[in-house]
Parts: C-alpha cells; sequence; structure tokens
C-alpha cells in the first residue's frame, strides 16, 4: 500500500461481488448490456427531444436534463464497476474515487431537484391550465434547470472538499462496488461524527423537502383530477403526469431502501444489490418508462427511423 506524504493512501481496492468464480462471465455480460441499453435509450432521448419540434415542452425539456444525470451516473460508475466484477477486485486511485463520488453526487442531486422542477411543472399544466403557457415560459424553464444543476453541484461540493480534509492512513479496502460515502468514510481514521452531521443537515433539505414538495403537488394534482366531470377527461389528465408519477415512485423508492432502511444486520453483498438498483437499474428504467407511456416520443421516434431510412 502507498501512503502520500505519510497520511493519505494513494489508492483504494474494490472489492466487488466476492466468490462469483463461475458466475464472474454472465454477470459481467448482463451489467454490459443494461449499460449499452441505458446509455442508447437516454440518448435517444436527448436527440429526440432535440430535434424534434413537437417534443418542445417544458415536461420533455426537463426530460432532456433527466436523462444527462442517467447518463453521467452509468458512465461515471459501471464501467469501472464492470472490471471490479471481471477481475474480481480492482483498485481505483484516490483521486479517482472521489471525483467518482462526487460526480455521482452530483447526478444524484440534481435528478431530485429535476424530479421535484418536472412536479411543478405537471402542476401548473394540470391545476393552472390556463396559466401555464404564460407561467413556464422559456426563462422560467432555464432558471430551474440551471438551480438544479448549480445546487445538486454546490451541495456535493461542500461534501466532497469536507472528504477530502479527513484522514485516510489505512486500510485501503473498500467492500463495495463503487467509492460510495459510507465506506469511503469507514476507511478514515479521523473522527468523522461531525462530518456525519454535516452531510445530513446538508443533505435533508434536497431528498425530505423536495419529496414533501412532490407529495403536496400530486395531492393537488389528484383532487384537480377528481373534479374533471367527464371519465376521459380524467383519463386524459392523469396520463399527462402517469410517467413522471412512476420515475419518481421508483427514484424515491430505490434511494429511500438503500440509504433510509439501516445496513446494519444485513450482508455487505445485500447492501450492494440494494445499490445496483441506483446504478444500473434506475437510470435504465426511466428511458423505458417515458418511452413506452408517452405517445409524442414514439411518434418522434418512428418519425427519426423513417427519416435515416430514406436517406440511405
Amino acid at each position: 500500500m502507498r501512503v502520500e506524504n505519510q497520511t493519505r493512501v494513494a489508492e483504494f481496492l474494490l472489492l466487488g461481488f466476492k466468490d462469483l468464480q463461475s458466475f464472474r462471465i454472465p454477470v459481467f455480460c448482463l451489467f454490459l448490456g443494461i449499460c449499452i441499453m441505458t446509455l442508447t435509450g437516454n440518448l435517444l432521448i436527448i436527440v429526440l427531444v432535440s430535434t424534434s419540434h413537437k417534443l418542445h415542452s417544458p415536461m420533455y425539456f426537463f426530460l432532456r436534463h433527466l436523462s444527462v444525470t442517467d447518463i453521467l451516473i452509468t458512465a461515471t460508475i459501471v464501467p469501472n464497476m464492470l472490471n471490479v466484477i471481471l477481475e474480481e477486485g480492482a483498485t481505483i486511485s484516490f483521486n479517482s474515487c472521489i471525483t467518482q463520488f462526487n460526480v455521482y453526487g452530483v447526478s444524484v442531486d440534481s435528478e431530485c431537484l429535476l424530479l421535484t422542477v418536472m412536479s411543478y411543472d405537471r402542476y401548473l399544466a394540470i391545476c393552472h391550465p390556463l396559466r401555464y403557457t404564460f407561467i413556464m415560459d422559456i426563462r422560467l424553464q432555464y432558471h430551474l434547470v440551471f438551480w438544479s444543476w448549480f445546487l445538486g453541484f454546490t451541495l456535493t461540493l461542500c461534501i466532497t472538499t469536507q472528504l477530502c480534509m479527513l484522514q485516510f492512513c489505512g486500510p485501503n479496502v473498500i467492500d463495495h462496488v463503487f467509492c460510495d460515502l459510507a465506506p469511503i468514510l469507514e476507511l478514515s481514521c479521523t473522527d468523522t461524527s461531525f462530518f456525519k452531521l454535516e452531510t445530513v443537515v446538508v443533505s435533508v433539505p434536497v431528498t425530505f423537502f423536495s419529496f414533501i414538495f412532490i407529495i403536496v403537488t400530486y395531492v393537488s394534482i389528484f383532487l384537480t383530477i377528481l373534479r374533471i366531470p367527464s371519465t376521459s377527461g380524467r383519463q386524459k389528465a392523469f396520463s399527462t403526469c402517469s410517467s413522471h408519477l412512476t420515475v419518481v415512485s421508483s427514484y424515491y423508492g430505490t434511494l429511500i431502501t438503500i440509504y433510509q432502511v439501516p445496513s446494519r444486520g444485513h450482508s455487505a453483498n445485500f447492501n450492494k444489490v440494494l445499490s445496483l438498483l441506483y446504478i444500473v437499474v434506475t437510470p435504465l428504467f426511466n428511458p423505458i418508462i417515458y418511452s413506452l407511456r408517452s405517445q409524442e416520443i414514439r411518434a418522434a421516434f418512428r418519425k427519426l427511423i423513417r427519416k435515416k431510412g430514406s436517406e440511405t
């Protein structure tokens, strides 16, 4: 184990999934396939929203940025995780580990805020349809996206800066598939009690209050939908927010399972499997949901295929 300045380890060893043995190659191929589908699906949504005039609406503008967060999570974590699985453990430099955590944290926080923004967009569209275009103009859209990314970056940077100030004298073995905060803190030879408290203070406004805001907006949305007299009108109104509601349920359900359910008493492999729900399954789940439920995206995809076919 190399040491820098006698205090900080130069690299960490990610153990990944132990005892895969003969299942190593099938698991590698499975996650490689999911990674390719995730990147393809989210890139396709970005291309469709950027090129199709019918998708130039606030909802799809926010969806494009949501796809960017999913791409960042997948591209930052999964390739290195594949190497860890294939080699049955692999080293990662201290700086790369911190960078991986930072990009992951920015993506998680920004996605949380973007989902909140999308719930506000659906609230305006259903509860205040006559004022929707006036309120949700292009200037507000850019402001909401900017602040989602800016706050996600700033809050994560605060945690990352404090993390870099901790001492890591050894050991350097992380029993995980990527550089998440909790396993990194376990290796610090500095008292991390204040750091953990600071992390909670920084993280709660993003996750908890955003979740509460989404619940309040959807209560208002459902009450408005119930007041619509016709069944077809209620179905049409609900269909405009069903995709977002499904993504929110998947996102927060996974996040709460990973970070709120006590990990003590669970095996290390169980906690790793829970983490895979967010870093592998959710980024793939989002484009699938919107592709299946959105007629506009399906129509734009068919138009793109016909256009490419005619060019060839």
